[in-house]
């Protein structure tokens, strides 16, 4: 009796699917030791038969996943790797990376928590975690930072952004509108790496914000906390800047492209 196409289709899948696990079980192997290992080694780390490993391990080498070290014989994971990587770094979602970063920011500081992305002429804010005390900022999705009288801004400026073109205007009476002050206040920003608004934009809102930055030193996003002035003084200002500094430290290479 001759078996069924989809019987024969089926038994081809799982075939392929278990050649698929052994090619990961290597490459994880590969990736989880600190030196470089050989077919034997393979085969008792991922519990798979030798002539397997072989088989999979010349297949990988084909493609430039993984390298056969010429003086040894042995393995190491290819070059072909990281421009697979690269391209998978590209298409995550900054968003979904640095979520769990903003829920932390709020949790230590008590304040909301902002995610904004640097654009041709200013930055915006694309998410955002909402402080759980009654009295506190509200961040709004879409809405775009003012360079000048903004902490996200200054952080825009001081890292290549755009400055505004014609007089700064004012918003409070603490906006700065001197174009020398500005400079001046980029110069802090850039030494200390983060920036400060107090009550600059609302008369009653102070914010800090920091840079995240990939391996070029190219602004990727900016990190910020922002709460009523009565509360989120000076002094809590700065212990949030120390909040945001680790944060964008341990995210910078997550994000970078």
């Amino acid at each position: 009796m001759v078996p069924s196409t989809a019987t024969t289709d089926a038994e081809s899948g799982e075939r392929m699917i278990a050649t698929v696990g052994r090619a990961v079980a290597v490459l994880t192997a590969l990736a989880e030791s600190p030196r470089d290992l050989g077919t034997n080694e393979l085969a008792r780390l991922t519990g798979i038969n030798a002539s397997s490993v072989s088989r999979v391990l010349a297949t990988l080498a084909r493609d430039e996943l993984v390298r056969r070290v010429p003086d040894n014989g042995r393995y190491r994971l290819g070059l072909r790797l990281v421009q697979l990587g690269n391209a998978a770094l590209a298409r995550v979602d900054v968003r979904e990376v640095v979520r769990p970063h903003l829920l932390a920011l709020t949790e230590a500081t008590g304040e909301t928590s902002t995610l904004s992305i640097p654009g041709e002429h200013t930055t915006m804010t694309v998410d955002y975690v909402q402080s759980p005390s009654s009295v506190r900022s509200v961040a709004e999705i879409g809405r775009p930072s003012v360079s000048h009288a903004t902490a996200t801004g200054k952080v825009f400026l001081a890292h290549g952004g755009r400055s505004p073109e014609g007089p700064l205007v004012p918003f409070t009476t603490r906006t700065v509108t001197d174009r020398r002050e500005l400079t001046r206040q980029l110069t802090v920003v850039r030494a200390r790496g983060w920036a400060e608004a107090v009550g600059e934009r609302e008369e009653d809102l102070n914010a800090v914000a920091a840079p995240v930055l990939d391996s070029r030193g190219r602004l990727v996003a900016i990190l910020g906390l922002q709460g009523p002035s009565a509360r989120f003084d000076p002094a809590a200002m700065r212990a949030g800047a120390e909040e945001l500094l680790g944060h964008t430290v341990t995210l910078s290479p997550r994000v970078a492209g």
